[in-house]
C-alpha cells in the first residue's frame, strides 16, 4: 500500500469510528481542526462546528471545495474492524470519505503555490436541518472572492473509480408534508352518525397523485410521495383520525411551488366535500442542485472518456444547491460500486462501504480543478 492510501484509508476510517449527527460534530469537527492545523493552515469556525480554510495564491480569485461531515441514525451492520463506535449512529452516506478527499487535497496543497486562491469548506448537517445555508449566509464566506465551487458525493451506483456528470438540474428541489385528517368517530355499522377520515385520506391520496399526472407538464419531473399512514381506533369503528406523511420533490422551482400550490386546493376540496377538518404543513428544505454548464463542461474537458459517464437527474436532494444560488458551482458523483468487493449496498443502508483507493480519484480531481480552471 502506498503512502498515500494509507494515509487517506486511515484517515477516513477513523472518521468512520466517530459518526456524529447534524451540527454536533464535536469530536469530528476537533479532527479536522487538528489535521488542517497540522498541514499549516489556519481555521475559522463557521455553522458551530464546521470551518473554513483559506489559502492564498498567485490571484486573489478562490476556486472553494466543499466537504460534509455529518453521518446518519443508522445502526451499522457492515462488521467491519472499524465499526462505528457510536450505536445508532453511521457514516451510511460517505461524508467520511468526503471529508478525507478534502484534507488529502489540503495536505497535497500545504507546501505548493497555486495560481487561485483556495477555500476549503468542511460543512456540518447536510443531512438536515442544512449547514449549507448558514455558511453562505456567514460573513466568512462572502469575504471571499470566490470564482467557483466544487464538491463530490461518493455514489454506488456507479463503478468504483468513475465520474458521473450532469450538465444543468442535477438534483431536485424537496419538501416534507404532515397532515392530520380529523373526522367524527362513530359505530362502524352506523357509518351515518359519523365522518369517515380513512375515507377522506383515501381522496385526499388519489388528488395529490393526480396532480403528477394531469397538472403536471409531461416534459417536467417532479414527485409527489405519501410514506406513512396511521390511524383508525378499531376494525369497526368510524376512523375519527388518520395522519400522514411524505415528500415533494421538482427540479425546478416553479414546478415545486405548482406543486404545493395544488396540494392546498385538494385539501381545501376533500374537506369540503367529506366534513372534515385537515391540519397541514409543508416545510421547503432544499432547492435543486443545478450544475453550472460551463463548469461541468471544463470538468469533463479533464477525463478521457472512460474515465466518467453523463448522467440522467436523480431526485434526490443536497444542500450544496445553497452555494450554487451565491455563485457558480458543479456537484459530481465519484462511483464506488464493487461488485467483486460486496460493495453493492445504497447510500443510507446500514451496511453501505467503499474502498478507500477510490478517494485518491476524488483527491486527484479537486487538484487538476485547480490545473485547469480558467485555461
Amino acid at each position: 500500500m502506498s503512502d498515500q492510501l494509507a494515509w487517506v484509508t486511515s484517515t477516513r476510517r477513523m472518521f468512520h469510528q466517530i459518526p456524529e449527527l447534524g451540527f454536533d460534530l464535536f469530536k469530528t469537527s476537533k479532527q479536522v481542526q487538528d489535521i488542517m492545523e497540522s498541514l499549516g493552515y489556519s481555521v475559522e469556525s463557521v455553522a458551530k462546528t464546521g470551518w473554513l480554510a483559506f489559502k492564498q495564491g498567485e490571484l486573489n480569485e478562490a476556486i472553494a471545495f466543499r466537504a460534509d461531515m455529518d453521518a446518519l441514525p443508522v445502526s451499522e451492520t457492515t462488521n467491519v474492524d472499524f465499526v462505528s463506535e457510536h450505536p445508532g449512529k453511521m457514516h451510511a452516506c460517505g461524508h467520511d470519505g468526503h471529508m478525507t478527499m478534502l484534507l488529502g487535497l489540503a495536505k497535497r496543497l500545504a507546501n505548493r503555490h497555486t495560481k487561485y486562491s483556495v477555500v476549503f469548506i468542511f460543512q456540518p448537517a447536510e443531512e438536515g436541518p442544512g449547514g449549507a445555508k448558514i455558511i453562505v449566509n456567514s460573513m466568512l464566506f462572502k469575504k471571499f472572492d470566490i470564482k467557483a465551487i466544487f464538491g463530490i458525493h461518493l455514489y454506488p451506483g456507479l463503478q468504483e473509480g468513475i465520474f458521473g456528470l450532469c450538465e444543468g438540474p442535477m438534483m431536485a428541489q424537496n419538501g416534507e408534508f404532515d397532515l392530520t385528517i380529523q373526522g367524527v368517530s362513530a359505530h362502524g355499522a352506523q357509518p351515518h352518525l359519523g365522518t369517515d377520515a380513512i375515507l377522506a385520506q383515501a381522496a385526499l391520496i388519489q388528488g395529490f397523485h393526480s396532480i403528477v399526472s394531469r397538472n403536471l407538464n409531461p416534459l417536467d419531473s417532479a414527485v409527489i410521495t405519501v410514506g406513512t399512514i396511521k390511524g383508525g381506533e378499531a376494525r369497526n369503528i368510524i376512523a375519527q383520525s388518520v395522519s400522514l406523511s411524505g415528500t415533494i420533490r421538482a427540479f425546478d422551482e416553479n414546478v415545486y411551488a405548482m406543486l404545493k400550490k395544488r396540494m392546498k386546493s385538494v385539501i381545501d376540496g376533500c374537506e369540503a366535500a367529506y366534513g372534515v377538518r385537515i391540519e397541514s404543513s409543508i416545510r421547503d428544505y432544499y432547492p435543486p442542485v443545478i450544475n453550472d454548464r460551463k463548469l461541468v463542461q471544463l470538468t469533463r474537458s479533464m477525463f478521457n472518456e472512460y474515465e466518467y459517464t453523463d448522467i440522467q437527474p436523480l431526485m434526490i436532494s443536497e444542500d450544496f444547491s445553497f452555494y450554487q444560488q451565491a455563485i457558480p458551482g458543479c456537484f459530481v458523483l465519484l462511483g464506488t460500486g464493487n461488485d467483486e468487493k460486496g460493495y453493492i449496498s445504497p447510500l443510507h443502508s446500514s451496511n453501505f462501504n467503499f474502498d478507500e483507493v477510490a478517494l485518491l480519484k476524488g483527491i486527484d480531481f479537486f487538484e487538476n480543478i485547480l490545473i485547469n480552471f480558467g485555461a
